[in-house]
This record gives structure tokens, sequence and C-alpha cells, in this order.
């Protein structure tokens, strides 16, 4: 992804509950609370853990750490809360708002010169509700792969809402990536 004033960003959707997870036990050793889910953790370790993974998964590489952003991680947030409460899965909000206008109605854009965003989103139940197993989904996903890995990134949001779009439980994830020039 190149920098620019518009969006750059791969819009991908997936599925957790159809990708098995599939990977390597020590990510999720490293970081406390990778293999929990929302019956066994709140958000915030859940978040704190999902940053852990796919910052775990960058380093193997040699690309620097995402920080977490809070104005990223509003407009991640309320999305993930959206699909679970609304019953629906997309980048695009029920009423239309696309991914890259809901960053910047958060402020993340205000007063940036350049700027590129992107959006990884899904949901699981059960063992598949877990940050890295979302983390393994996104991973086996080429554009998901693509916003975790970008070189571009340097800002994440992330918002997990307890609850699936379809009315199961789990877990729903939205992940908001920004680089702001």
């Amino acid at each position: 992804m190149r920098p620019s004033r518009r969006p750059a960003a791969l819009a991908a959707t997936v599925t957790a509950f159809l990708v098995l997870a599939l990977s390597p036990a020590s990510a999720a050793a490293a970081c406390e609370g990778a293999t929990r889910s929302f019956d066994t953790a709140g958000s915030r370790m859940l978040v704190r853990a999902t940053l852990c993974v796919l910052n775990a998964k960058r380093g193997r590489h040699n690309l620097g750490p995402l920080r977490l952003n809070s104005r990223l991680s509003t407009a991640a947030r309320g999305h993930s809360r959206a699909m679970v409460r609304q019953h629906f899965f997309s980048h695009d909000s029920l009423d239309g708002t696309s991914f890259d206008e809901r960053i910047r109605r958060s402020g993340y854009l205000d007063g940036a010169s350049s700027w590129a965003v992107g959006e990884n989103i899904a949901w699981g139940s059960g063992r598949l509700s877990t940050p890295r197993s979302i983390a393994s989904a996104w991973m086996h996903s080429p554009g998901h792969r693509a916003n975790i890995l970008s070189r571009t990134f340097r800002a994440i949001g992330i918002g997990i809402a307890n609850g699936t779009p379809s009315g199961d439980s789990g877990a729903t994830y939205t992940t908001d990536f920004g680089r702001r020039g």
C-alpha cells in the first residue's frame, strides 16, 4: 500500500468460524489472554491480547509494532458493537457508512496531509472467538494478512464486542489500521 490522501486500504472480510485456528502456540504463550474468550476475560484483556498477537506476527516479519490509538479504537469498537446489535457483518454500516468515513468521524484523520487506513473484521464462537483464533484466521486470508503485515500502518484501533452478528455467543472483532502524515 502506498500512502495517499485517499484511503489506501484492502477491504476484505473473513468469517472466523469457517477457519481453523492454526497459529503456533508460541504466540498465545507470549500473550496473556490470547486463548481466552468473553466467557473468561473482559474486553480490555482481549484487546491487549489481540494487539500482542498481531504485533508478534509483525515481529516475525521484522516489522515494527502497531501502537494502540484511542480514536481508531473508538471507531472499531463502535462498528463491532453495531454488527452485533444490528445483526450484520460488513465493512459498511447498515446506513451505508464506509469504514474510512467512520475513521474520519473519529477524528483520527483531522489535520492529516496524507493518510492510509485499512480494516479487518471477523467473528467467532467458542474456541474460534479468541484473539489467537481470530488472528490466525486473518493471517490465512491474503487481504487481512496484507493489512496486518503492511509497512504503511503504524497505528491500530481494536474493538471487540460480546456476541456475534448471528446472535450466537462469541465475539466480534474490528481492527482499524492507520497512518497519518
